[in-house]
C-alpha cells in the first residue's frame, strides 16, 4: 500500500510517499529532504501522536475557562477519550501556569497542565 502525506517535522513541508506492507510496516519513505521526515513518516504510520490543547472550566476565576495542554504527545486514538474527561472537569481558582490539573489522563502517562494563570 502507498500512503501520501505532508511532513510537519520542519518548515519545509516535504511531500512524502510511504510504502507499507500488509501489516502496516514501513518499507520505504521517499520525498523527504532530511532524516526527520523519514522518522516522522515511520511514527505517523505506526504510532501517530498529537499534542492536545483545549480549555477546562474554572470555578471562581476571572474567566470561565483556562487554557491547558498535554505535557507530552498522546496517542491520536485517545484524543476523544481525553476530551471527554477534560470536558467533565471543573477546577478551582487560583491556578498557576504549569500546574497539573489532571494527572495521567486516560492512563496515557501524560498530564494536563495549565498554560496560563488565573
Amino acid at each position: 500500500m502507498i500512503k501520501e502525506m505532508t511532513c510537519v517535522a520542519c518548515p519545509l513541508g516535504c511531500q512524502l510517499t510511504v510504502e507499507l506492507n500488509d501489516k502496516n510496516e514501513v518499507l520505504s519513505v521517499t520525498g523527504n529532504t532530511c532524516k526527520r521526515g523519514e522518522q516522522y513518516a515511520h511514527d505517523e504510520c505506526t504510532n501517530p501522536v498529537r499534542m492536545l490543547t483545549t480549555t477546562i472550566k474554572v470555578n471562581g476565576g476571572s474567566l470561565p475557562v483556562i487554557p491547558v495542554k498535554t505535557s507530552a504527545p498522546i496517542p491520536k486514538g485517545k484524543m476523544f477519550d481525553c476530551m471527554k474527561v477534560i470536558n467533565s472537569e471543573v477546577v478551582d481558582a487560583p491556578i498557576k501556569m504549569g500546574e497539573v490539573l489532571i494527572s495521567n489522563i486516560c492512563d496515557t502517562g501524560v498530564d494536563i497542565v495549565a498554560t496560563n494563570e488565573m
